[in-house]
């Protein structure tokens, strides 16, 4: 199984966390973020996918981060169209390092319940979805959703499982990867259960939940 940490912030506890050797690092360029990151993205090993997540950004913005950081993933976590995916997916960008297609990853919310309907439209444009809590922020709201309604996963498109996963979550994750509707989930992606503060993530903590999901 893999691991997303989200929300990086700091340079030096990005460094820390890397040495972790999670999937994928994601940072936050949404100004209205606690968790906005402004700075220099540190060299981090090959093996981590640096992710750009992004809230109704234009294109124009995505692109220029994209080549700014080397991006080798985005997370659309707004309401943006698979119109919109679609005319990323084709702005021939390749990551400068990998030589490989930059990966889309669609998030959606949930709550109680969910329309799976709405995926269809976005199946041929984008790498993987997201699933995360519906809540008032556009994520990092700390509580996850109730998990029962992957029963109707209706894809075999991998997904990440997201929201208010934290260490007190670990039985309720590991008894989930091992029902039927785990069977195309891609990673846990974690992020404001594993704070000290908002983007400042406790090394230790990450690494105790690191080792429980992939043993």
């Amino acid at each position: 199984m893999k691991l997303k940490i989200c929300g990086m912030k700091y340079k030096d506890n990005t460094t820390e966390v890397a040495q972790l050797q999670p999937d994928y690092l994601g940072f936050i360029f949404y100004e209205n973020s606690s968790r906005f990151f402004d700075g220099n993205i540190p060299e981090l090993p090959k093996s981590i996918k640096k992710t750009g997540v992004f809230v109704n950004a234009s294109l124009e913005f995505i692109i220029e981060k994209i080549k700014t950081h080397n991006l080798q993933a985005v997370q659309l976590h707004g309401s943006e169209s698979p119109e919109f995916c679609d005319t990323l997916r084709h702005a021939e960008l390749v990551s400068v390092s990998h030589h490989e297609k930059l990966e889309i990853i669609k998030v959606f919310s949930i709550k109680d319940n969910f329309d799976f309907s709405v995926l269809e439209a976005y199946e041929a444009v984008c790498d993987y979805f997201l699933f995360d809590t519906k809540g008032k922020l556009p994520g990092g709201n700390g509580y996850t959703f109730n998990w029962d309604v992957l029963k109707d996963y209706p894809s075999t498109k991998p997904f990440f499982l997201s929201g208010g996963i934290g260490l007190n979550e670990i039985d309720q994750v590991l008894l989930f990867l091992q029902k039927q509707e785990s069977r195309y989930c891609h990673a846990i992606d974690v992020n404001s259960k594993f704070e000290i503060e908002a983007g400042l993530k406790d090394t230790d903590k990450i690494k105790r939940f690191k080792k429980l999901i992939q043993a």
